[in-house]
């Protein structure tokens, strides 16, 4: 069998028909793939639309995202492990062009960033600016675990997910897999992910949350200068921040022009890096709309990123 296509789910009532709808759609050989969902104990209709789609369902309450993966993996027959999450969806030629790298022994790790909906919210299409490659087809350093091909030898060598990570372990995994390999990214090898952060504050509450994870993830492979941007940055950002806050206070409270001189240069120093990358990120829009878009979800990016730091202190 050439792939199996692993889904961790949990009450995923309202998404998982319509992603193993898509997946039944796609126009390949049905005996060269298989479908397993590991379920984490979900509470809604999950397991019980599941099984009416001829699926594998298997249930692990007890494990962790990277944990009903790992099993997931273990329970399957596949040459090459397809990893999806419950709220996508995927295109008719998923598996097509998928398998156009089952012969390039030298690629270990295939697929690529998942797109957005067509219904998707001003957050969403800003921020997949910053998600998508600059390549339709490209050497990576990762890819998301919501549209991730693994082949099993390599995901074996490698250890699979790290099951003390609650996210970001499609980042961690990928490290890894450079050892072994190419990973690529490939524009065709289409999923849709209908459950990315559609409000602003939401977007604030996932990246800090995948923050956390990051953290803990370069504790268990070692800093990576790939890492730069979500987690150095973020150190920066957010010192620089409170020295701004600092710089505000002496201002109101002394009416210091020198503070003020100091304050409005170091926001300059702060602020226009970010008001550039958003434009190069948006280059291929047109208006100053999304740039703008862009440029505050960079600051509340690197903000939510940063705040992990006071997380993992405190926890």
């Amino acid at each position: 069998m050439q792939f199996s296509i692993i889904i961790p789910a949990k009450n995923e009532e309202a998404n998982i028909g319509r992603c193993l709808d898509s997946i039944s759609a796609v126009s390949w050989d049905k005996s060269q793939y298989e479908v397993i969902l590991v379920d984490n104990g979900s509470t809604d209709r999950t397991v019980e639309i599941a099984e009416g789609k001829s699926v594998r369902v298997f249930c692990k309450p007890e494990l962790t995202i990277s944990g009903l993966r790992n099993f997931g993996a273990r329970q399957s027959t596949g040459e090459v492990l397809a990893f999806i999450d419950a709220d996508c969806t995927v295109d008719p030629g998923w598996l097509m062009r998928a398998a156009s790298y089952l012969s390039r022994d030298s690629v270990v790790c295939f697929g690529s960033p998942p797109i957005i909906p067509d219904n998707a919210t001003w957050v969403q299409k800003a921020w997949f600016a910053v998600r998508k490659k600059q390549a339709d087809v490209c050497e990576t350093d990762w890819l998301e675990s919501m549209n991730m091909f693994v082949r099993r030898s390599a995901f074996a060598a490698s250890g699979g997910f790290d099951e003390s990570l609650i996210t970001c372990e499609d980042y961690d995994l990928s490290i890894r897999l450079k050892q072994y390999g190419q990973i690529i990214s490939d524009s065709s090898i289409v999923a849709v992910h209908h459950g990315e952060a559609a409000t602003v504050g939401r977007f604030f509450r996932k990246e800090r949350w995948r923050g956390t994870s990051n953290l803990l993830g370069m504790k268990q492979h070692g800093f990576s200068w790939r890492e730069f941007p979500s987690v150095i940055i973020p150190a920066v950002y957010l010192i620089v921040l409170l020295i701004c806050l600092y710089y505000v206070a002496s201002i109101l409270i002394t009416h210091d022009s020198e503070s003020f001189s100091l304050g409005l240069l170091l926001i300059v120093f702060w602020q226009v890096p970010l008001l550039v990358i958003a434009v190069i990120k948006s280059r291929k829009t047109f208006g100053y709309i999304v740039p703008l878009q862009l440029y505050v979800l960079l600051n509340i990016y690197f903000l939510a990123r940063g705040s992990a730091f006071i997380r993992i202190h405190e926890g």
